[in-house]
């Protein structure tokens, strides 16, 4: 994966802005080719094997989209859950939905499954995730947008070392890859990467492989 390398130290909020506008000033076109590529050599990754409770997300501000990959695992027989923000915290539950189904606009702009369609799930009652990003490194690390949402939502991975699931897996552009990010004791390391090149599976202490 291609990797960009700004001045060291990396700068959190600097990396964030720079990776914003790239994202930003992709075509249109280069855009659904990417996630067309994203689909069609992520779905049948053995990561995603077994699945039955999928968490997705949206896009917006240039992000990756995962909804064709969402679309193709749906179809399979996947149940795929978006994120819901509660008042008062940052843990995300989230709630059952499929592709053409309404949805409104939370307080961040974001949007989300109507209310009390369908129950709502905790975290750990999923199987895998899909995380956006801003950037990500080879070890796993990844630099959300700073609200803290994704990190409190799974910290009890961080505590619960045993626990194999969920697995959280980022989307991104393969130019989101740095070297290396800064990260805090909160952040909660992928199990894996999707790019429109492909997958890339963190182990080994920090060795990834893509297949």
């Amino acid at each position: 994966m291609s990797a960009v390398a700004p001045e060291k130290p990396l700068d959190r909020q600097r990396l964030r802005q720079m990776m914003r506008a790239r994202r930003r000033a992709q075509p249109l076109a280069v855009r659904r080719k990417a996630a067309r590529a994203l689909a069609r050599r992520v779905s049948r990754h053995p990561l995603l094997r077994n699945v039955r409770r999928l968490a997705a997300f949206l896009p917006a501000d240039g992000e990756m989209d995962p909804r064709p990959l969402v679309h193709r695992l749906h179809r399979r027989g996947v149940r795929v859950y978006l994120p819901v923000v509660r008042p008062g915290t940052r843990v995300l539950r989230f709630r059952a939905w499929r592709p053409g189904q309404a949805l409104r606009r939370n307080r961040f702009g974001i949007p989300e499954p109507l209310p009390n369609s369908t129950p709502l799930l905790r975290p750990v009652e999923l199987d895998l995730v899909l995380t956006p990003l801003v950037a990500f490194d080879g070890r796993g690390g990844r630099l959300g947008m700073g609200g803290g949402f994704y990190d409190a939502s799974f910290a009890f991975l961080g505590r619960w070392r045993w626990r194999t699931h969920p697995r959280l897996v980022g989307v991104a552009w393969s130019f989101q890859c740095v070297p290396e990010l800064p990260l805090a004791p909160w952040d909660i390391p992928l199990h894996g990467v999707a790019t429109e090149r492909g997958i890339q599976v963190v182990g080994n202490g920090g060795v990834t492989r893509r297949r």
